[in-house]
């Protein structure tokens, strides 16, 4: 079967060896980013996700942060691996930092108190889409990227260099720049582990 969008979903890869030879613009992928995330769905519309885009040096502090972060937590012997992690993801264009906007959720939970124990969990599914969204647009226009999770280890950080909302819980950074290495091919389970289809 054909089908564009599930071409485009099969150029969505994790990409860690990443450069700067992007042939966009920062204002280009900035537009590209955002655009993504507004048209991302969300459940009742709530469009609790945020996101902040940080190109050159301040993609480049966002990976010192982790890694200092981090510094004592690692061990001394093992802590090369961890500054060579950071080290790949500042080396490229940028990062989007994924926020949920807790006010957000809030607001629904006391405007649909029925559902108030789900929009937490709402508030999940739209962080995973807006992030699948942005992935999707950023390699069809051959840009590579991986998802990362250091939060909340990095958050408070984060919030003052960059003044972040307090509402704003960070879920996610997507390190993303050009792809320096080729993609290994992909494995998948098999469908019978996975599928079950009912007629």
């Amino acid at each position: 079967m054909s089908s564009k969008a599930l071409a485009l979903f099969t150029q969505r890869r994790t990409q860690y060896a990443l450069g700067r030879n992007v042939s966009l613009s920062e204002t280009e992928i900035d537009a590209l980013i955002r655009q993504a995330i507004r048209l991302a769905p969300s459940s009742f519309n709530s469009q609790s996700s945020r996101a902040v885009i940080l190109f050159g040096a301040a993609s480049e502090k966002l990976w010192n942060i982790t890694r200092e972060t981090l510094r004592p937590m690692v061990p001394a012997d093992q802590f090369a691996s961890t500054d060579g992690k950071m080290n790949a993801f500042a080396a490229g264009v940028g990062t989007v930092l994924f926020y949920e906007d807790q006010d957000t959720i809030k607001e629904l939970q006391q405007k649909f108190p029925l559902y108030a124990d789900n929009f937490p969990i709402f508030s999940e599914h739209s962080a995973g889409m807006a992030q699948f969204a942005v992935w999707t647009a950023l390699a069809e226009a051959g840009i590579g990227a991986s998802l990362q999770h250091y939060a909340p280890l990095i958050d408070a950080e984060v919030a003052r260099t960059w003044d972040v909302p307090a509402s704003w819980k960070l879920r996610a950074q997507m390190p993303f720049g050009s792809n320096e290495k080729a993609f290994a091919e992909k494995a998948f389970i098999a469908d019978e582990t996975r599928f079950k289809t009912v007629r």
